[in-house]
């Protein structure tokens, strides 16, 4: 892992990005950049039409030119803003123990911009919540189901509080996302060496021979090489229901698996795993599309 990008939008979420992309930089010992995009919808105050015809010409001209002067000193603000959220977040990286951060501050829509510096990192890294959490609180940040289902890289969506990661869970269904997050951890051991392991296969009955054995292949593939004990597990149930119970009875520290696993369509209508441990979970997601 060389490059990790970390969203930030300076909300009370940012310090759980940053402090989470610090754990994995340090890990890894892979460069940072943070991204601020400033919405361009904040720069607008209102249409600056033709109102000559309902209030007049001569007071249409005050008001535009009004509203001109009120649009610059929004976007004066706004640049001062974005000086402001990259510089803690460059504060907080370093007294982390980075050195390589690189700044990005770009004007528009997160979802629009993000693809051009998403191609060049290994992982991404955003929040549960924005700027609106504290308004709503049990719902996840507009940007969120956008960019980790249309992202290509591993999206870590934080919450708001870190703690170390010390045991991390695999939650493991032996379909071909789930291959490629053993790959993920294979290919990036060292930065896990520390790290207890653990992987969670849920079956429909205790008699799926078929989920026992991906399990079990699964386990030697990781056992071989991280080079310490793997918890493997073969449960029943509810995945949501089995997985959040797992992560609180074993006090996982960062839970990784597939990214909405059912058409987009079964999302709307019934919801997804993915979504709803999203929500219940105050641990970061390591989500893999």
């Amino acid at each position: 892992m060389k490059t990790i990008l970390l969203c930030s939008d300076g909300s009370a979420f940012a310090e759980g990005i940053y402090r989470y992309g610090a754990w994995f930089a340090n890990q890894f010992q892979a460069q940072t950049q943070v991204l601020f995009v400033t919405d361009v919808r904040s720069q607008k105050v209102v249409s600056t039409g033709n109102f000559s015809g309902s209030i007049g010409l001569g007071a249409s001209e005050q008001l535009l030119n009004e509203l001109v002067n009120l649009e610059h000193e929004r976007a004066k603000l706004n640049n001062q803003r974005a000086r402001l959220i990259l510089k803690n977040a460059d504060q907080v990286l370093k007294a982390e123990g980075l050195s390589d951060v690189e700044l990005i501050n770009q004007t528009g829509f997160l979802v629009d911009c993000f693809h051009d510096f998403e191609a060049g990192a290994d992982m991404v890294v955003l929040g549960k919540r924005g700027e609106a959490a504290e308004f709503a609180s049990g719902h996840l940040g507009a940007n969120i189901d956008r960019i980790v289902r249309s992202s290509t890289k591993p999206c870590l969506v934080t919450p708001q509080t870190f703690a170390p990661i010390e045991r991390l869970l695999v939650a493991y269904d032996g379909s071909p996302t789930g291959k490629r997050i053993l790959n993920f951890l294979v290919d990036n051991a060292d930065g896990f060496k520390d790290i207890e392991i653990h992987l969670l296969t849920v079956a429909k009955s205790d008699a799926d021979t078929e989920r026992s054995e991906q399990l079990a292949k699964a386990k030697d593939k990781l056992q071989q090489s991280v080079g310490h004990t793997l918890i493997a597990s073969l449960s029943t149930g509810d995945p949501e229901q089995v997985i959040a119970n797992y992560v609180e009875q074993h006090q996982i520290s960062l839970l990784v698996m597939g990214a909405y696993g059912h058409r987009r369509i079964r999302h709307l209508v019934i919801g997804s795993t993915t979504v709803q441990l999203l929500r219940s979970t105050q641990i970061p997601m390591l989500l893999f599309r």
